[in-house]
């Protein structure tokens, strides 16, 4: 455990940081999810930062602890605070057996011991309870285990507390990380990157949409809020004269596939309504159309959260919209452009539309390695996405009218895993063997 604090100014009252590391998550002996490297990454950004408030404040970072009653301890003294709090959780969730309760791992936890060494997870809602609404700012990025992830699905949430607001990420227990060893995860990452931005800290809705799109979360992973929880909050405001800001998002949730680009910031100028000129739906509010139309609103969680609720068509027309917008402004050649290339990609294959999600992905990989090289970890992370959503075709055409170039692609990327480029490989030569005079086909 380490500490630190801010002097007191009288009068005020002090903000407090509790950043918790959990029980490591491990798939086939390789670490999904290491809670460590994201508690000491996020231990570098100033406590003011991470709350957005410039009252003095301490910040407490639990890294190893193995008694459940230790880290109570800690987050009964950080609810106990008159100023902001940020509670951060990263590491594992599983379930007491006997008691059939959503916990939340700690060091050494097995499914032995949850009972005596997890931290039931309803002792986080009830410290938080009776704090002020506004106050209370809950970040978890997490690993549901096979045990807990059943009983997540049938949530379709993660209860904290009615005081607090909730962002975040639980993955689900079936997926193979982008890379192994101890890295920040990707959502952590990109949630401290647009914290670093400056000047102005954004709004944690913001930093957490931002956060979301850009951290290639695995296929089902539960996002916080839900789509309609996000839908129903306002939208980040805009001070009169100023344009809104609109940035260049991604979700490409791909299973066993290196993970996705971070995105590049874009200026858009003039007001958002000119953006989407279709006729308001008369929806619910979870359609974010009124509130993107409102301007000053960063169009992304709006757009997952049509997606998240079905509402694909509807989706995939925002994100087109504001595309062109992009190239008109940036260029086609543009980071910029290529990101909300991805954006459309992601969406078509949340819509099942594989092949669409498999052009667009092959394009964007393309784009990206002529504008970044082999080594970018965004050409990886598109081909990754093409990859997949390439293997999900059935149609034997699309097959091989997309394979040969996925193949070229795959070829000169440093492949993490270079059975991805052997299988494709081996699927477009079947073809070709199937494809032969006198072939027999199935």
């Amino acid at each position: 455990m380490y500490l630190s604090g801010a002097g007191h100014v009288q009068g005020q009252g002090r903000g407090h940081v509790l950043v918790v590391a959990g029980d490591v998550a491990v798939r086939r002996r390789v670490v999904q999810l290491a809670p460590s490297a994201n508690v000491a990454a996020l231990a570098m950004v100033p406590g003011s930062v991470l709350l957005g408030s410039d009252v003095p404040c301490d910040t407490v970072c639990l890294d190893g602890a193995r008694d459940p009653n230790t880290v109570l301890t800690r987050l009964r003294a950080a609810a106990a605070t008159r100023g902001p709090l940020l509670v951060y959780l990263s590491g594992r969730l599983t379930v007491d057996r006997r008691g059939g309760g959503l916990c939340f791992a700690l060091a050494g936890t097995t499914a032995g011991t949850v009972r005596y060494s997890a931290l039931p997870w309803e002792w986080l809602g009830a410290e938080l309870r009776g704090r002020p609404a506004g106050l209370t700012t809950v970040v978890v990025d997490l690993v549901a285990d096979k045990s807990a992830w059943p009983l997540l699905q049938e949530y379709a949430s993660l209860p904290v507390s009615e005081s607090a607001e909730v962002y975040g990420v639980v993955c689900p227990p079936a997926f193979a990380p982008a890379a192994a060893g101890a890295a920040v995860s990707g959502y952590t990452r990109h949630w401290i990157e647009q914290l670093r931005r400056g000047p102005g800290r954004p709004a944690n809705v913001q930093v957490h949409a931002l956060a979301v799109s850009a951290a290639a979360l695995p296929p089902g992973t539960l996002v916080l809020p839900t789509a309609r929880e996000l839908g129903m909050r306002p939208g980040p405001q805009q001070e009169p004269g100023h344009p809104p800001q609109a940035h260049a998002p991604h979700q490409s949730p791909h299973p066993e596939q290196p993970q996705q680009p971070a995105a590049a910031p874009v200026s858009v100028p003039g007001s958002a309504s000119a953006l989407v000129p279709a006729p308001v739906p008369d929806s619910g509010p979870a359609s974010g159309y009124e509130l993107v139309r409102g301007g000053g609103g960063d169009p992304r969680p709006f757009i997952h959260a049509l997606a998240v609720d079905g509402r694909h068509e509807e989706a995939a027309e925002l994100a087109r919209m504001w595309e062109e917008h992009v190239l008109r402004t940036c260029g086609h050649a543009s980071a910029e452009a290529i990101g909300w290339a991805e954006i459309r990609a992601d969406l078509a294959r949340m819509a099942s539309d594989f092949p669409s999600a498999t052009r667009l992905w092959i394009s964007a990989g393309q784009a990206r390695l002529a504008r970044q090289g082999a080594g970018a970890l965004e050409v990886h992370a598109a081909a990754a996405g093409a990859l997949y959503c390439w293997a999900q075709l059935r149609d034997r055409a699309l097959v091989r009218e997309f394979g040969p170039d996925l193949v070229a692609l795959l070829r000169v990327l440093p492949l993490p895993d270079p059975r991805h480029l052997r299988l494709a490989e081996r699927r477009l030569e079947a073809l070709r063997i199937a494809d032969r005079p006198g072939a027999l086909h199935p």
